[in-house]
């Protein structure tokens, strides 16, 4: 059977794992850095790529393997590359195509964590980075585009901001310029927004969030599309001769997968930024409820956005699932399942009431996690986004006042009564 062509739950379950009769029906947990062989020949062939083996698990492990299989499956993409973090995800997707003096295009409302990796330490590896507004004219962010531009990156939906991309500006602008558009899909998942069918090339997650989806692991996934031309003539890491591998030209050798292939077996072999076979293991089965689970979130959320939108103590909500939201037809485009498990809000009395509404739930609790099956806020200004300036912290659509709701899996009763009583104690502020 074509495992493409299976639905995505189906895929979920039965992906990323053959077991022949008498083997585990379960991927198993596979804890070692090495392996054993019998030829000497057949392990230098491993190491000159000539055959497709693990080596050592910093490079690749049979449950990691699993787990980007699944992942690879369920985006729609030719290969994945599984890491540490989500963070270790996004360096890898971009430093596998760019160096010194090079420079990347980036969307104003990324996460804070992105928005610093690049802003600051990308810079003090030589690499520039232009900040555009998403929503701007396709001409104007066109304009913050240089002739050593090597990518376009944006989120499916902003961290915290919540604006939905528009992918057909997006991906109309990275093929006028000739670079591949590189997007987290981190918020939405795989199962409600599949970007490799809107036009994206690579596609990174942070797996810690709804890939997990229980809050017990940390990791990070690279989803190659396969989907762009490497071989037209701005990307010679790729298609002209390593040093790394005796002068191998990934893209002769492996085509389509050229580029994930490179950034397993020379950014992730170098950087050693490897996902433990552990973290792989669970998240392999985080996987086979990610469309029960985000099917729950979006309807959650989507109750507790519109009792926030008419409670009295609330002076504004944004969710793009909401017809008030700005985003909102480009999430019935693009989001047509749901909208997430993600919504902000503001308390009316302003940041003092927040600090009381955050400081009385009960039943939600303070965390910085998102994508938790429990239910979870946050005030970003003081946290994920407080390295940055309020000039910055605002392009990215954060607020002073703003709230993050990270909406779990509880029944949607229980969660409405506890921010009423919250909001409540916040009115006597």
């Amino acid at each position: 059977m074509d495992k493409k062509k299976w639905g995505f739950s189906t895929r979920a379950l039965h992906g990323g794992w053959d077991p022949k009769p008498t083997e585990p029906r379960i991927l198993p947990l596979y804890q070692s850095t090495t392996y054993y062989y019998e030829d000497a020949d057949y392990l230098a062939k491993i190491f000159d790529l000539e055959v497709d083996d693990h080596m050592y698990t910093r490079i690749s492990n049979p449950t990691v393997a699993g787990f980007e299989e699944r992942i690879t499956l369920l985006e729609g993409g030719v290969g994945a590359v599984a890491t540490s973090s989500g963070q270790a995800a996004s360096t890898i997707a971009l430093l596998n195509i760019c160096q010194a003096g090079q420079h990347i295009v980036a969307a104003s409302t990324l996460y804070g964590g992105t928005y610093t990796l690049l802003s600051i330490t990308f810079k003090r590896l030589g690499i520039e980075v232009s900040f555009v507004d998403p929503e701007a004219p396709a001409e104007e962010i066109m304009q913050a585009f240089r002739p050593d531009t090597r990518a376009l990156l944006a989120e499916t939906i902003g961290n915290p901001g919540l604006n939905v991309l528009d992918f057909e500006k997006f991906s109309n602008i990275a093929r006028s310029m000739d670079v591949p558009l590189i997007i987290d899909n981190t918020f939405p998942s795989p199962y409600l927004c599949r970007p490799f069918e809107h036009g994206a090339n690579i596609v990174v997650h942070s797996a810690t969030k709804y890939i997990d989806g229980h809050a017990t692991s940390t990791g990070g996934v690279v989803i190659d599309g396969g989907n762009y031309n490497w071989d037209n003539g701005k990307y010679p890491e790729i298609t002209e001769p390593d040093p790394s591998y005796h002068g191998l030209r990934f893209w002769d050798k492996f085509g389509q997968q050229a580029y994930i292939t490179k950034a397993r077996y020379q950014l992730a072999r170098d950087l050693g930024t490897c996902l433990s076979p552990f973290n792989a293991f669970l998240m392999h089965i985080g996987l086979e409820t990610l469309s029960l689970r985000m099917a729950k979130h979006s309807a959650n959320a989507l109750a507790l956005a519109q009792y926030l939108e008419s409670h009295p103590q609330v002076a504004w909500v944004s969710y793009p699932g909401l017809a008030s939201h700005h985003s909102h037809k480009l999430a019935q485009k693009y989001l047509p399942l749901g909208s997430g498990g993600v919504l902000t809000f503001g308390v009316k009395g302003g940041l003092a009431n927040g600090k009381t509404f955050i400081n009385n739930v009960k039943l939600a609790a303070l965390v910085i996690h998102l994508g938790d099956i429990r239910t979870s806020v946050l005030h970003p200004a003081s946290t994920t986004h407080r390295q940055l300036s309020e000039e910055e912290q605002r392009a990215s659509g954060v607020t002073p006042d703003m709230i993050r709701v990270s909406v779990g899996l509880e029944d949607i009763d229980d969660i409405l009564a506890d921010f009423d009583q919250a909001l409540e104690k916040a009115s006597h502020t």
